[in-house]
């Protein structure tokens, strides 16, 4: 892990929790402020239904609140959508965009996931921008070149002036329990913070790299010890308190 980033863990629920899991996430504020205070910045990523819930009782142990998407525009017609702005009244300040899920399950282009992120920091938001390779593209050699490519094209020129993160998650290993080697991961955290660098000058070594992708309690330490992962948006993980705790604690 980059020493000089501050390092930051995030909790993606997906579409799995409801109210119950609000004793989950007091469980969690409780390990939080029981012992010694965490090193790593602490995000939970609910539903929306429940967001408003978790960003206000979250507040008081430090556990900050994002969205898991948010619209292009500010407002309209746009029925079932939900905006940046809207996240941000519910008491978020981050919101996933770009996750492989929402490409692969609503089409959604590089293009799209930029003015997403665009539309995020317009709200005040910090986007975590979210970019990963197929099996085959892994397998073929392409990994590097797809990843770069979704870098250029996802994340938008405003990160020069504005905080963004990016989350790289191996497409093949979301939710498999599967997860690429050590040295796999240091290569291709190395690769995206050399074209961080090369596109955003002195804001590049600034930029957090997240890692997902079957990140859990037994390979968390090992995984967030790597140099440029300076932190890791989980999955399933993060739906039990003990779990998620173990790897917040890893850092």
């Amino acid at each position: 892990m980059t020493t000089t980033i501050s390092p930051l863990i995030a909790g993606n629920w997906k579409m799995n929790v409801m109210r119950g899991a609000l004793e989950e996430l007091a469980a969690l504020a409780g390990m939080l402020t029981s012992g010694e205070a965490p090193r790593a910045i602490v995000v939970i990523c609910p539903p929306a239904t429940i967001l408003s819930e978790v960003a206000h009782q979250g507040a008081t142990s430090g556990i900050q609140a994002g969205g898991q998407d948010c619209h292009t525009q500010a407002q309209g017609a746009h029925t079932g959508d939900i905006s940046a702005g809207m996240l941000a009244d519910a008491g978020a300040q981050y919101v996933i965009v770009g996750h492989s899920e929402r490409r692969a399950d609503h089409g959604e282009t590089d293009a799209q996931v930029c003015a997403k992120a665009e539309a995020a920091i317009g709200a005040g938001l910090k986007p975590i921008i979210c970019v990963g390779e197929t099996e085959a593209q892994r397998d073929s050699g392409e990994a590097e070149a797809i990843v770069a490519a979704q870098l250029a094209t996802s994340i938008p020129d405003a990160a020069n002036q504005h905080e963004v993160i990016v989350a790289y998650e191996p497409i093949w290993a979301i939710g498999t329990g599967r997860t690429p080697t050590i040295l796999e991961i240091a290569r291709m955290h190395d690769s995206i913070r050399e074209q961080l660098n090369a596109r955003f000058a002195e804001k590049g070594p600034t930029i957090r790299i997240l890692y997902g992708g079957s990140l859990k309690p037994q390979n968390a330490r090992e995984i967030l010890a790597v140099e440029n992962v300076n932190g890791g948006l989980v999955g399933g993980a993060s739906l039990l308190a003990k779990d998620f705790y173990t790897i917040i604690s890893a850092v």
